[in-house]
């Protein structure tokens, strides 16, 4: 199967990919004229050969354009920041499962030292995004917000379709019976940190328009809850 780079732009009937991805490909993968890759520019994907490799350029000819086969349901995901090893391990996994955008949300029971430390590893989240959507061959790459607090991130304009929040308390509705009565074909889904939502950050989301949804009894770490969520949606969703 052919490996997906994300490019800049098209132009005519060429593309360039340059920096660290054109010095990983060329050092790395040992990418030779003549090869073939497929190319996005974040609209349309096509297939290009290798006419010239350098240090920290490679240019490319299109050949075709390709189906980009883009995700059928429209997700933005509202998480909550925990510890760093499990939330990189959801923005993976999130954005194998389709994810348009990403918001971390600081939550009131996420760990204040993570809150500070946040800013400082927008780079590193860019390229597992980045990486992911090569991985799983997206066209785009996930929209990463800057962290939000609770109450902005419920009421932000990008909160599209069913508005889903989930929750351990014992009078939450199944998932399975709020999908239910979903039909179109965008959510945003709102998933907490360890401990769960404040009573606080439940009001706000139920005052933004926000129905809770439970996995069951069992209680699952954030990131497990990402992807199962993630896939009911799909599943719910999707044509």
């Amino acid at each position: 199967m052919r490996r997906r780079f994300f490019v800049e732009q098209f132009t005519g009937q060429s593309a360039v990919i340059e920096g660290d991805t054109a010095h990983h490909l060329g050092r790395v993968l040992r990418a030779q004229p003549g090869q073939l890759y497929e190319l996005s520019d974040g609209i349309a994907v096509w297939l290009g050969r290798i006419q010239t490799v350098t240090r920290d350029r490679i240019e490319f000819a299109l050949v075709e354009e390709i189906p980009s086969n883009p995700p059928a349901v429209d997700i933005t995901l509202l998480l909550a920041i925990v510890k760093f090893d499990a939330f990189e391990w959801a923005l993976e996994k999130a954005t194998e499962l389709g994810v348009g955008m990403i918001a971390p949300v600081a939550a009131a029971r996420s760990e204040k030292a993570l809150l500070s430390a946040a800013g400082k590893r927008a780079d590193r989240w860019q390229k597992i995004l980045v990486e992911a959507s090569q991985q799983s061959r997206r066209v785009r790459v996930p929209v990463f917000c800057s962290p939000l607090r609770p109450d902005q991130a419920f009421r932000e304009a990008y909160c599209i379709g069913a508005k889903i929040m989930l929750s351990e308390r014992r009078d939450a509705p199944s998932l399975r019976e709020v999908l239910s009565t979903q039909t179109a074909p965008q959510a945003t889904l709102a998933i907490g940190p360890e401990g769960g939502w404040t009573d606080e950050e439940f009001a706000s989301a139920t005052a933004a328009g926000f129905r809770e949804a439970s996995l069951g009894k069992l209680i699952l770490r954030t990131e497990t809850a990402v992807v199962a969520a993630l896939a009911a949606l799909n599943y719910a969703l999707g044509a």
